[in-house]
């Protein structure tokens, strides 16, 4: 059952979340929405109602931007408290269980900001679906500089369409981060990991890739344990 709650940030800003937790959950992990869509968008519901099938809790939440219905992302400052004011949540909530951080694009840029800036409590790994290495057209890996100070495991998923990663030069990243990094990529896949009907697959089939990425990887890294489901 989903629960909404509400996260309060520093300066007693108040947003928007969603925590999903199955029965006997062994991990729980922090979503972040992407810079044009919300908590509630399809994409953000289907990795939390999948992950829950898989045994792994979902909180996910607004940025304040977008609870107040605006186009305009917040500076990194504002982004980064409000991870981890989400981060800080779930471990009152779900004492006990490992956690993972990240999210889609932009959420998942800003948690990996605050985790290099100061390690997010709790914190043992970070899972991003579409890494915003650079801007479309613009390839640079630039905005990968913070991710040698995170100095936790990372979970790339990636479309090999995805026009805001080069997936060369996202290998070059993942490589020099060594064995703190992997990367899955999904062929055919943009950066909203939509794939053609010439692909032979569907979107629901490369979301439970990336599902089953996500909890086999975790159960590896984070230690949560074996399960049937994996």
């Amino acid at each position: 059952m989903t629960k909404p709650i509400t996260l309060t940030i520093d300066g007693g800003q108040t947003v928007s979340a969603l925590l999903l937790t199955p029965p006997n959950p062994h991990a729980c992990y922090i979503l972040a929405h992407g810079a044009g869509t919300g908590m509630t968008h399809p994409f953000m519901t289907a990795v939390a109602t999948g992950l829950a099938s898989r045994g792994i809790a979902t909180l996910r939440y607004q940025f304040p931007y977008m609870e107040r219905g605006s186009r305009r992302p917040d500076t990194p400052r504002v982004a980064h408290a409000t991870v981890r004011a989400a981060v800080e949540e779930a471990g009152r909530r779900l004492p006990g269980l490992p956690l993972l951080a990240g999210g889609k694009s932009f959420g998942g840029r800003m948690t990996s900001q605050a985790q290099a800036e100061s390690p997010l409590p709790g914190v043992q790994g970070l899972v991003f679906f579409g890494f915003p290495l650079h801007a479309a057209g613009k390839p640079s890996d630039e905005r990968a500089a913070h991710l040698s100070d995170v100095g936790v495991p990372m979970l790339f998923l990636q479309g090999m369409r995805d026009a805001l990663a080069d997936t060369g030069l996202l290998k070059s990243v993942v490589k020099r981060l060594g064995k703190l990094a992997t990367l899955h990529l999904v062929p055919d896949a943009d950066h909203s990991f939509h794939v053609p009907a010439r692909s032979g697959r569907t979107d629901a089939e490369v979301m439970g890739e990336m599902l089953d990425v996500v909890a086999r990887w975790g159960g590896r890294f984070v230690g949560w344990g074996k399960s049937s489901r994996l």
